[in-house]
């Protein structure tokens, strides 16, 4: 346990946040140990969708041992991203006062324990049941996370960081897809589950011992001027999350905009196995490519946006149209051509760019809500990406699919991306004014 000595006294680190009249740390490890915080959170994160996505790995080894239908198999993908859209806002405004960390940790052993339910369930039901447990316990782990991601980095970078974190989706999917695949060829489906909670649990205890709420205090973006948080000061009340027009845009953009990238997540092994013939384990690691490219993009297309919005913060809004607008015409045409090279590089191109808003749209609104609630706003961000998006997506593609076939379910999950761009437009057009609303509640923090 670490104590810290200040003018009143001594504080436990690990149960107390301390004053705000914290002796500043070094100018090395001020650097250093924001990373480490980003490393952890962002394994975590890689746990959290390993669990979640390895699902459609299986998906053909369940649909033959059960004899599911493509509803069925939807259902399991979209009871849990249903439940991380019930749940994440009230799960992070708890967060926000019971204290970020310890949160994170008992979100990770929740759903580390229920993927080991995963692994055992007999039925359909009763893997139903673990994956609704699954859900509950990924609830509020990508808003609390980024959350406590951006309170040590300072707002320059915060596209950048904010579509990496959320990469972190994407490449947990591609772990959990492709290794998922391999385990459940070489040793069976259910070892694909234990094998992902066994890694979450790992992670769990590795974080609690490094990341604590007095460590992040200590550390935090606002500290590195000496002064206290402006959060200690004003703490903002939750209707500000709601009440201002460009958040909401943010929100409504970001979770029409991850509707595409869902279905991509969780159909591309099926769509492989189907259209190509492809075995199972071969279709995963194909799948998998695809997946990478959605987060590479996430990441890529941060950077992009916080070099171009350096100078002017509402370019952030011009980059997410353009992504947008990229993706949706490569997946249209792509979809539509028969198999060969040409799809397949325009399905890349397009997987590439389908999630590039996130990390914009999380710029947002962090620079639009205040920090005391700002795991908060995260967590209806999580809710927008969730029911429009995470769980929409993948149900609906799963439910057309029966009617129409995958192929021709999968042209038309692009389209959603136009009304992403109605709201990023409409965001653009209202940002000066929301600037204004949280200068009007804290001019500390207007950016």
């Amino acid at each position: 346990m670490e104590l810290h000595t200040t003018a009143a006294g001594t504080v436990d680190h690990d149960t107390a946040v301390p004053a705000p009249a914290i002796t500043s740390a070094s100018p090395a490890r001020r650097r250093i140990y924001p990373w480490i915080v980003f490393a952890l959170s962002f394994g975590l994160l890689l746990a959290d969708y390993m669990s979640r996505q390895v699902l459609s790995a299986i998906f053909p080894f369940l649909k033959t041992e059960w004899l599911l239908s493509d509803s069925q198999l939807a259902s399991l993908t979209s009871i849990v991203a249903l439940m991380v859209g019930l749940l994440t806002l009230p799960l992070s405004m708890a967060a926000d006062r019971w204290g970020r960390t310890r949160s994170l940790v008992l979100m990770a052993v929740l759903w580390s324990v229920a993927t080991l339910l995963c692994a055992v369930a007999a039925s359909y039901e009763q893997m139903l049941g673990a994956r609704f447990l699954v859900g509950v316990g990924e609830a509020a782990y990508g808003s609390v996370g980024i959350a406590l991601v951006l309170s040590v980095f300072a707002p320059r970078v915060h596209a950048a960081l904010g579509g990496a974190f959320m990469a972190g989706g994407s490449f947990g999917s591609v772990l959990g897809v492709a290794l998922g695949g391999v385990i459940a060829v070489q040793f069976g489906w259910r070892w694909s589950f234990a094998t992902m909670a066994a890694f979450g649990l790992i992670l769990a205890v590795l974080f609690r011992a490094v990341v604590t709420e007095a460590r992040l205090h200590r550390y935090a973006a606002d500290q590195a001027s000496g002064q206290p948080p402006t959060a200690d000061a004003v703490r903002a009340p939750v209707s500000t999350l709601f009440t201002n027009p460009a958040v909401l845009c943010a929100y409504v953009g970001s979770g029409l905009q991850i509707f595409t990238a869902a279905v991509l997540l969780s159909w591309m092994p099926s769509f492989f196995n189907r259209h190509y013939d492809l075995a199972p384990d071969s279709a995963g690691l194909v799948a998998s490519v695809v997946v990478l490219f959605v987060g590479a993009g996430m990441v890529g297309c941060g950077f992009l946006t916080d070099r171009f919005s350096r100078a002017d913060m509402s370019r952030k809004w011009t980059t997410a149209i353009w992504f947008c607008l990229i993706s949706l015409t490569c997946l249209i045409v792509g979809f539509g051509l028969g198999a060969g090279p040409a799809q397949l590089i325009l399905i890349g191109i397009g997987a590439f760019f389908s999630g590039g808003s996130s990390g914009p749209t999380a710029a947002m609104v962090a620079n639009l809500t205040h920090p005391s609630v700002r795991a908060s706003a995260f967590g209806t961000l999580t809710l927008a990406n969730s029911l429009l998006g995470l769980a929409l997506g993948p149900f609906v593609v799963g439910v057309l699919a029966d009617h129409i076939g995958l192929t021709n379910a999968l042209r038309l999950a692009p389209l959603p991306y136009l009304f992403a761009i109605a709201a990023f437009v409409v965001g653009k057009r209202v940002y000066p004014a929301g600037l204004r609303r949280l200068a009007a509640l804290d001019p500390a923090v207007s950016r």
